[in-house]
């Protein structure tokens, strides 16, 4: 992280005539181990977005503390005003409790392949195959919803990441729902877990983790500023965390899965 840091400092000078006050703000986290986009159980390395935010900390001066909670506590506890910032957070999702027109939404601190995990023997069965998909506890399963609504399928929450990954392993459910960094992470960290691929025939899409607000409009407006002027530095964040964009494994899987382009999954 140092060289990060190095890089960063010569551009704080330019970007520092415009902070707001520097102050401490705590941000409401989900405690889901969801490394590497973030785990902020850990006392050590929280992920990528945690250091896409911790730099631009050390840029503003602000102090941000984490807070992990349950998904589904992070929106009441923004409300109270227990936490000023949420992470991750998404308009598409659901927000028990709170408006959305009254949140203010960062630029995507991070990017994320939201997918549809198979085992690797299961590629090219097709949409009707999965009858039964696990997913994280908490999350809102937007691209799976027409046929949940439907009765087409069953979904089976879960806790714990390499929980729903054992799942599939024995043939307990048919697919995971699962981001595409953190499924790879926990199969190299667990090697009797596989081997899994993401299937680009059936639902997948580009989630951006975004930092949410009710009451600091003006943070995320120096967030955007942040993101938005230090291309390289947040680049180099990725690397470090080998991250790749969505669009660019989708084009990979594609090619590896002898998928024509007309075949790749669209939204119903």
């Amino acid at each position: 992280m140092g060289d990060i840091k190095r890089t960063f400092y010569c551009l704080l000078f330019i970007f520092g005539g415009n902070l707001a006050q520097a102050e401490q703000y705590i941000i409401g986290a989900q405690n889901i181990e969801y490394f590497p986009h973030y785990d902020f159980t850990s006392n050590v390395d929280k992920g990528v977005g945690w250091a896409i935010l911790e730099a631009f900390s050390d840029a503003s001066g602000h102090e941000f503390v984490y807070l992990d909670m349950p998904v589904r506590r992070l929106q009441i506890e923004l409300n109270k005003g227990n936490v000023d910032f949420v992470y991750p957070d998404n308009p598409r999702w659901n927000s028990e409790g709170t408006t959305l027109g009254e949140k203010t939404f960062s630029k995507p601190v991070a990017h994320t392949l939201s997918g549809t995990l198979i085992r690797s023997e299961d590629i090219g069965k097709g949409l009707n195959f999965i009858k039964k998909l696990a997913i994280p506890q908490g999350f809102t399963p937007v691209k799976w919803q027409k046929r949940i609504d439907d009765n087409l399928l069953s979904v089976v929450p879960i806790e714990e990441t390499y929980n729903a990954l054992s799942l599939l392993q024995h043939k307990e459910v048919d697919a995971v729902d699962v981001e595409y960094h953190v499924g790879k992470y926990f199969t190299q960290s667990y090697p009797q877990l596989g081997p899994f691929s993401v299937d680009v025939t059936l639902p997948f899409i580009d989630v951006p983790f975004l930092l949410s607000t009710l009451r600091h409009p003006e943070i995320i407006k120096e967030l955007n500023l942040f993101l938005v002027n230090n291309p390289r530095l947040i680049s180099d964040i990725y690397e470090k965390y080998d991250i790749s964009l969505p669009e660019d494994l989708i084009e990979r899987f594609r090619t590896e899965q002898n998928v024509e382009e007309d075949d790749v999954w669209k939204p119903l």
